[in-house]
């Protein structure tokens, strides 16, 4: 019996697949969306800009005028002492965060909510921001990073601006060693081995007198585990044309 691949080792949960909790600043979601948010406006101030080891972003802790504190991702140009306000009413500018049927066309946003009160799903990666494209019957359109156009819920709420910390990804690594190091503190792998390089015995792509899998690295979602490497339940491969 040969060993377990890579996936069946991540599958399993154990602590080195794990993105360990202490290393994170605190969970960065909106607010409970209630009745002052939904009519008016809730004002804050940022207190502090803290570094978080498991993001790939900076945090801003805000203090708002009801005496709470929350960390936000902290937007582009974003300081100390700066106001921010969170509700229907509050201003179109850098860190404040309102409903989508609010916000004008054109408006870069981040950290958008999927479903109304759910604190906040796409675009939370530092340099990042979705683009509001129309507004339509009960549905708001956004450009996501990726390109694709997806509808959400006008009452969804997100942050205005673009993610703080862009041109991560200009610096190169330089070394293995400081490439391991900043997977590690988001609980990934560093450095994995080529199934191709393998065995046969190891793994279902391993063996051979030359470097290639030796059968399709497309495999159905019903694959075993034993298995299930490569294209994972792909629409399609291939280069398009």
């Amino acid at each position: 019996m040969g060993k377990r691949l890579i996936s069946q080792r991540r599958g399993r949960g154990t602590p080195t697949y794990k993105s360990a909790s202490h290393r994170f600043k605190g969970k960065i979601q909106y607010r409970y969306y209630d009745q002052l948010e939904k009519e008016d406006s809730l004002k804050g101030i940022v207190v502090d800009i803290l570094h978080d080891p498991g993001r790939s972003a900076p945090v801003a802790m805000v203090k708002f005028e009801n005496g709470e504190k929350r960390l936000i991702l902290a937007p582009e140009s974003i300081q100390i002492n700066d106001d921010i306000a969170c509700g229907i009413s509050a201003s179109i500018s850098p860190g404040n965060t309102l409903p989508l049927g609010e916000i004008p066309e054109g408006t870069p946003l981040y950290n958008i909510e999927n479903n109304p009160g759910d604190g906040g799903r796409f675009v939370r990666s530092s340099g990042t921001h979705a683009s509001l494209i129309t507004h339509d019957v009960d549905k708001a359109v956004l450009e996501l990073p990726s390109g694709e156009l997806k509808a959400f819920n006008p009452n969804c709420r997100a942050t205005v601006g673009v993610v703080a910390g862009g041109g991560r990804r200009e610096k190169p690594f330089l070394k293995a060693g400081n490439r391991y190091h900043a997977l590690k503190a988001k609980g990934k792998k560093c450095v994995t081995v080529r199934g191709v390089a393998m065995n046969a015995v190891d793994h279902p792509h391993g063996g051979g007198n030359r470097k290639h899998p030796g059968k399709p690295t497309t495999v159905s979602r019903d694959t075993p585990p034993g298995r299930k490497v490569g294209s994972i339940a792909a629409r399609r491969t291939g280069k398009r044309r």
